[in-house]
């Protein structure tokens, strides 16, 4: 199916590894311009290598909490692709902590860097959303937001204000023509966890470890998600043909989520 998405420019942050780059690979294989962000160039630099791009990519150095350096971002895409159709809010990470863990500087820092992450690109990119004909914003999330996780207290609470604040800008920028959707990752298979399994000592291959984490964590299909997975998803969203889905959330979790809503 095309979805629409040729010579349409997608904003992705977050976007030299993981997830992220699984979307810039999945919008450059629609046909897509992307801009993508992160905060190590190098790393970044060395993703953008490996894809067949021409001159449908551009990347930058920023880090999310930075207003200006995100302004200046946004403003270097629009100038070199005219317009922007989409945003994808991606940069982010978890922090393993329990509550009795955590320091009042914890908490500040992972609340500014999950919000600054949604608001930041978001008031930079408006201007340009509004004047496209079919503009989407999908924010990466996870379902920590629905169902917390006591070792991820902080990361837990910060993701359950997203999925609020998530729904709140889609009844607004409703009247812009701009969506606004989220995607609730489970565990998904990144470099993390092949570092985990490497230093587990346990013995098993990795699918077999994979299972066992899988199983441990309650996940119906039984092993960990692929980042192109997740980036299916998003890529849906970012399409004119889901022009009338807003305000929701798809969970990509291989069945671990246990909640109806």
């Amino acid at each position: 199916m095309d979805l629409g998405l040729a010579d349409r420019t997608v904003l992705v942050t977050g976007g030299s590894s993981g997830v992220g780059l699984a979307t810039v690979r999945a919008l450059l294989g629609e046909g897509a311009n992307v801009a993508t962000c992160g905060r190590d160039t190098a790393r970044l630099a060395e993703a953008a290598a490996r894809l067949d791009a021409g001159d449908r990519l551009l990347t930058a150095g920023c880090d999310v909490r930075d207003a200006d350096a995100v302004h200046g971002f946004v403003q270097r895409a629009a100038d070199r692709f005219g317009r922007i159709d989409g945003l994808v809010n991606n940069a982010g990470q978890s922090r393993m902590k329990r509550l009795e863990e955590t320091t009042a500087e914890d908490w500040r820092d992972e609340l500014e860097l999950k919000f600054a992450g949604v608001l930041h690109p978001l008031r930079a990119a408006r201007p340009h959303l509004r004047a496209s004909d079919a503009a989407s914003v999908v924010n990466v999330n996870a379902v920590l937001a629905k169902q917390p996780e006591p070792r991820l207290v902080t990361t837990s609470a910060a993701r359950a204000g997203i999925l609020n604040l998530s729904k709140s800008l889609a009844a607004e920028l409703a009247a812009d023509g701009v969506r606004v959707n989220s995607v609730c990752l489970g565990l998904i298979d990144t470099g993390q966890w092949t570092r985990r399994h490497a230093a587990d000592g346990s013995g098993l291959t990795y699918p077999e470890w994979q299972a066992r984490l899988a199983a441990d964590r309650g996940i119906a299909l039984g092993r960990l998600g692929r980042a192109e997975e997740a980036a299916y998803a998003i890529v849906t969203l970012l399409s004119p043909r889901a022009s009338y889905i807003t305000g929701t959330a798809i969970d990509v979790c291989g069945g671990v989520g246990r909640g109806i809503l």
